[in-house]
């Protein structure tokens, strides 16, 4: 397979028929906006600066990418994450007027050993966790309160939103719109 930028150039050199979807692609998503990504895993150590989609096309090679950025850390397992969870990242980085913005990843990937492993240990792990599908990550964002991130996720209402306020992260997810607050005061059970 070409990577992209020999698809553009290709593209760009002769007619582009509508038999060749590959081209056709390759151009859109050239001329559509960026979308990116700064991430920090603490865990790994590892950063990474990402365009992931242009346009309305996610970038195969870079969607690839954040999934292994997001593997479980502790297998090094890799599961292909749902893209959206993409972009309700840069949204919420948007949201929180810091567009951009490094975000600092907790958990993303799990296994379910994994995951057995952290619920026999540790508290507020679900036994069906959407991690497991790769279709959740739990994040902060350096210089951001915790609390302003996971209002401005609520009101983005793309999933689920959990909040962590002691151990200073919240959960996205693309599952149903939903909200949780562990071990949190009555006040910020209703989203306050």
């Amino acid at each position: 397979m070409l990577s992209g930028s020999a698809r553009v150039g290709r593209a760009q050199t002769r007619e582009v028929s509508a038999k060749e979807p590959a081209a056709v692609e390759s151009q859109a998503a050239a001329a559509g906006k960026e979308h990116s990504l700064r991430l920090y895993n603490t865990h790994t150590g590892e950063w990474i600066e990402i365009v992931y989609r242009r346009g309305d096309v996610f970038l195969t090679d870079a969607v690839a990418k954040l999934d292994y950025f997001l593997r479980d850390h502790r297998t090094g397992d890799v599961r292909h994450f749902d893209p959206r969870l993409y972009d309700i990242l840069s949204d919420l980085t948007a949201a929180v007027g810091q567009p951009g913005a490094e975000i600092d990843i907790i958990c993303g990937y799990r296994t379910s050993t994994t995951n057995e492993t952290l619920r026999a240990h540790t508290t507020g792990v679900a036994k069906n966790s959407l991690h497991i599908q790769a279709e959740a990550i739990d994040l902060r964002m350096p210089g951001v309160d915790t609390l302003k991130l996971r209002k401005a996720a609520l009101v983005l209402a793309r999933g689920g939103v959990g909040y962590y306020p002691h151990s200073d992260f919240i959960h996205l997810d693309v599952g149903r719109v939903r909200q949780w607050c562990f071990e949190c005061p009555a006040s910020l059970l209703a989203g306050d």
